[in-house]
């Protein structure tokens, strides 16, 4: 289970009105920790933090060193202390690493702009005249500058790198390098990699492009055979499908992700129904990356019209799914925010006192007007809270297997509203039904069968999240069972996880 970080709005510690490293290692029990018998912890296993190199915009997309940490952030002696402390914790630490283009202000673009003799020239791509065709969705790609034109997918002040030439491939490897064995970091989060290497006007998904990932994963892999990858193609599920296995471990599910929050919305399951059985028919099992939204998507709650029943439904639909769960930080308490990305990106909401406890300075950014009632002190207490909604999913699909890595099998439910699956390993196997709709769904609107499947003998149902006494199921000759109704009622927006065992 990962948490997705934005260092600068996590938590601030010198009062500069910037998150640090250092607060994100303060605030690193709230996400685990380290021990297995408290569960007033997050139960976070895994980190994914928003690029932390040097850069002169707040995001870092645009980066200026790579060997070095953004100075709003701290040194890399304070990333050394997070990670030895995350790692005490049983946590896993990943970073952005923006492959596809540096900062226009990068020393090595400058070289190129400014000295077309440069040897740094290559290093980006150049025509001495405006190619004049314009970018994937409709933008200006080739900027005047430098006796010519220089490619930028994204916009002028992130000018692509030219993986033609192996010199720029030489030294992303040692960046690539630096991170996993001198700073000793997990893996990486791939930014924007369908559009590394253009072939003419094709700007994404190139042949060349598959290329050069499957040389990277071998190189990465040589370094650490355990190192981890997640790769963003914000395309639709066939287009991602190229990229995983063989060139990153696993990429984002983008369509999975609006599945998920239109079903939390209600009132009808089927739409997440037909794609969650593309995806689990198409990936290698559970090898892609699910999540609710990111950095760049308006927020959860904003999204679910300020819901907490639909924003708890969301976090139950993510929290039981096949693949690897990514959360994006303050999601678990319902911050709200829409674009422009600085309200996406606020300020962790952490009390109700001045700066919702993130900075006794003047935030980059202010904090959300909602903050005084929606911060994690005042939900840290409250069964009921959204917070407790995801520490409970977090904590439970830690304890098993069959919901951490199980196999998946789609339950027949004979209604619109209801969503079901079978979670199993060799040695469990856990039913979730998922009642999308705001009424509850009555013993004569639903049947549940699974035509096939691994269960055998006589079973006993026990539930573990969720409410009711279930029957067991009778199990056919296939391993599966026939016209089950565990229970009565499903109540409106609500899950029912039932453990079932010998």
């Amino acid at each position: 289970m990962f948490y997705e970080v934005f260092v600068r709005s996590f938590y601030d510690t010198n009062a500069n009105g910037d998150g640090d490293l250092r607060g994100l290692v303060e605030k690193l029990d709230y996400l685990n920790d380290g021990d297995p018998n408290t569960t007033d912890d997050l139960g976070i296993t895994g980190l994914w933090l928003m690029p932390i190199m040097t850069s002169p915009s707040y995001h870092g997309y645009d980066v200026v060193n790579y060997y070095n940490i953004e100075e709003d952030y701290g040194t890399l002696n304070d990333f050394k202390l997070l990670m030895e402390e995350a790692h005490k914790r049983g946590i896993r630490v990943i970073i952005d690493l923006v492959l596809n283009h540096t900062s226009s202000q990068h020393p090595w673009f400058r070289q190129s702009k400014d000295n077309p003799g440069s040897a740094y020239r290559d290093w980006y791509v150049w025509a001495d005249e405006n190619p004049g065709f314009v970018g994937p969705w409709g933008q200006k790609v080739w900027i005047p500058g430098g006796n010519g034109y220089y490619y930028a997918v994204f916009w002028d002040g992130m000018p692509d790198l030219n993986y033609r030439n192996p010199e720029v491939t030489e030294k992303m490897y040692d960046v690539t390098r630096f991170w996993v064995e001198e700073m000793g970091v997990d893996g990486f989060r791939l930014d924007a990699i369908k559009y590394l290497l253009e072939e003419d006007r094709a700007m994404e998904d190139t042949p060349d492009t598959f290329a050069w990932f499957e040389d990277y994963q071998d190189y990465y892999k040589s370094i650490d055979p355990d190192a981890f990858t997640v790769g963003e193609i914000w395309s639709n599920t066939s287009r991602v499908l190229a990229y995983v296995d063989d060139q990153v471990d696993v990429a984002f599910e983008f369509d999975l992700a609006r599945a998920y929050i239109e079903a939390a919305r209600g009132p009808l399951a089927t739409p997440l129904i037909e794609q969650i059985q593309l995806v689990t028919e198409s990936y290698p099992r559970n090898q892609y990356a699910v999540f609710l939204t990111n950095h760049d998507q308006n927020r959860v709650m904003s999204q679910l019209s300020d819901k907490p029943e639909r924003a708890k439904m969301a976090a139950t639909l993510l929290l039981t799914s096949p693949g690897i769960p990514f959360l994006y930080y303050g999601e678990e308490i319902g911050m709200t925010g829409v674009d422009p990305h600085e309200d996406i990106r606020r300020p962790m909401q952490w009390d109700d006192t001045p700066n919702a406890g993130f900075t006794t300075g003047q935030p980059w950014r202010d904090e959300d007007v909602n903050y005084e009632s929606v911060n994690v002190a005042a939900q840290m207490d409250d069964p009921n809270s959204l917070l407790s909604h995801y520490r409970n999913l977090i904590h439970l699909r830690n304890d098993h297997p069959a919901l951490m890595y199980g196999e998946y099998a789609f339950v027949e439910t004979g209604s619109p509203r209801l969503y079901s699956f079978l979670r199993f390993t060799e040695g469990e196997a856990i039913l979730v039904i998922v009642n999308v709709n705001p009424n509850p769904t009555k013993a004569d609107r639903y049947t549940l069968s699974l035509a096939e499947g691994p269960l055998s003998g006589d079973l006993r149902a026990e539930v573990l999240f969720g409410s009711g006494n279930p029957v067991a199921p009778q199990i056919n000759a296939m391993g599966g069972f026939d016209a089950y109704i565990p229970v009565d009622e499903i109540p409106g927006q609500s899950a029912l996880i039932i453990q079932l065992t010998p």
